[in-house]
């Protein structure tokens, strides 16, 4: 038997990592009525301002009838709504002040569940693997776009 090398090993890692950060996560998210998806949503809008609905299913990397469903779900919560935009084709969703409010009181559970997860990884360390993943990212959206 041959030893893991250290890709391998990094990717294996990080597979064993995601579900079930993505299943406590969730499970904080649910505190609020929210899952990743939605929260990712207003994370965006806080972060980059009113976007269109193309724009917000390319950062989510997903298709545009899923974002579609995401988007009317936050708008029936009050959470979102639609800007009018140059064109009537185009929709563009901004944070209403209640999603306002609600990303601020999601924004205390998820930073505490961030802040304890991160536990015992100096900063330093954790700027290296975001600029890692920031690398890992767009080599997978180079590849993808070769295709």
């Amino acid at each position: 038997m041959s030893p893991i090398k250290t890709f391998q090993e990094f990717f294996q890692q990080y597979m064993l990592m995601y579900r079930p950060f993505e299943s406590q996560l969730n499970q904080e998210l649910g505190k609020h009525g929210l899952h990743r998806a939605q929260w990712t949503i207003l994370y965006y809008l806080v972060n980059e301002g009113p976007s269109t609905l193309v724009e917000l299913a390319h950062y989510q990397r997903v298709e545009k009838p899923t974002m579609t469903r995401t988007v009317s779900r936050l708008e029936e919560l009050g959470y979102v709504d639609h800007l009018p935009g140059k064109d009537r084709r185009e929709k563009r969703m901004q944070l209403t002040a209640e999603g306002t409010k609600v990303y601020q009181k999601v924004r205390v559970t998820i930073d505490k569940f961030e802040q304890e997860i991160l536990e015992g990884i100096p900063e330093d360390t954790q700027q290296l693997i975001i600029e890692s993943m920031k690398a890992i990212r767009m080599n997978l959206i180079n590849k993808e776009s070769t295709k």
